[in-house]
């Protein structure tokens, strides 16, 4: 029996989109904490996504909207509700709808040559889209939030320094109060190198472009002849195009290293680009430090689900890894040279 918020929803679909919907499963795969997802089919067997969005702004929805006007490959157009809207009002959340465009998470695999290529050729035709007044009023700038992280992440680390008797009794913060003692070093760089760099990037500002922000394989779909679509705009940004780029150059694509062959494929894809390496340094530390702070977190919640807790510590093991990307981001840092130029690559 479909569960009552679920029937509500459907009913809103109809009469704010037209659509009449036979099926709704819920979707569980995400990360956005704020927001339901499910996979909706229509009566005449079309398929689609249908969100509810507690969270952030309708940012995501207007670009998107917008990037498949410009006619940018593997973007998935919201429809558009009565009146040309691209959501509409559910108890105070945003009700989009998108179609479902492929069952295959890139995250899944197996991507081929040609998918690699393709998620190249869909991140240089965002970058190259016209940036519109409304887009510049809407859009945050990239990495703008990293006071926020910063404090974030000195918080996890104070009460993991000094943790409490009820923490001390559980296993996984026993083990997490560990983790982020082999980490002390390489975490005081990256926040030092974040706050210091930020003044470079403030003082020495790349070119603002459209950018996903989170374009990892979790956030791609694989479809049939080496077709991708670049999904969850939530997080779009202005930033340089190194917001994006770090994601394949910085080797965090899969939340593992992303291969030689791979990168050299989805770089044929972008075609000619110009990488700051101070830039693509900074972003890649304010990703680190988030990624850390964030899941870290979710593990130290004691009135969490015992598997989400363990599928957040899982994530921070990865991220501390020899190859992970706290490592990666302490090397790119250290290893930049004041007097470096921007390089060039294509």
């Amino acid at each position: 029996m479909v569960p009552n918020v679920a029937r509500q929803v459907a009913e809103q679909v109809r009469t704010g989109f037209g659509l009449h919907l036979s099926t709704m499963e819920p979707v569980t795969s995400g990360a956005d904490q704020h927001a339901r997802l499910w996979l909706a089919q229509a009566v005449d067997g079309s398929r689609y996504a249908v969100k509810l969005s507690g969270g952030g702004t309708p940012a995501g929805l207007v670009v998107t909207a917008y990037l498949a006007e410009q006619g940018v490959p593997g973007i998935a157009a919201p429809l558009r509700a009565d009146g040309g809207r691209l959501s509409i009002d559910h108890d105070g959340r945003r009700l989009s709808v998108v179609p479902w465009v492929s069952d295959q998470r890139a995250l899944d695999g197996p991507m081929t040559g040609a998918h690699w290529r393709a998620y190249g050729e869909v991140l240089a035709a965002v970058h190259e889209v016209p940036v519109t007044d409304e887009l510049s009023r809407l859009l945050p700038a990239g990495g703008a939030a990293y006071p926020s992280i910063v404090t974030a992440t000195r918080a996890v680390a104070a009460r993991l320094r000094d943790p409490d008797r009820a923490d001390l009794a559980d296993p996984l913060v026993v083990e997490l109060v560990g983790v982020w003692s082999t980490v002390a070093d390489q975490l005081g760089v990256l926040i030092r190198e974040v706050e210091r760099r930020a003044v470079d990037q403030r003082d020495r500002p790349g070119p603002n472009v459209v950018c996903h922000g989170d374009p990892h394989l979790g956030n791609l779909l694989l479809g049939a002849d080496g077709h991708v679509w670049l999904i969850d705009w939530d997080d779009a940004v202005l930033a340089p195009p190194e917001c994006d780029l770090m994601f394949v150059l910085g080797g965090v694509l899969a939340f593992a290293p992303i291969s030689a062959e791979q990168q050299q494929a989805a770089l044929a894809g972008y075609g000619r680009i110009d990488v700051d390496p101070v830039r693509l340094a900074w972003f890649l530390a304010v990703r680190a430090l988030d990624d850390l702070s964030d899941w870290t977190r979710q593990a130290l919640d004691l009135d969490a689900e015992a598997a989400d807790r363990e599928r957040a510590a899982r994530i921070v093991r990865g991220l501390v890894s020899p190859a992970g990307l706290v490592t990666l981001a302490d090397a790119a840092v250290r290893g930049l040279d004041p007097e470096a130029r921007a390089v060039r690559s294509g």
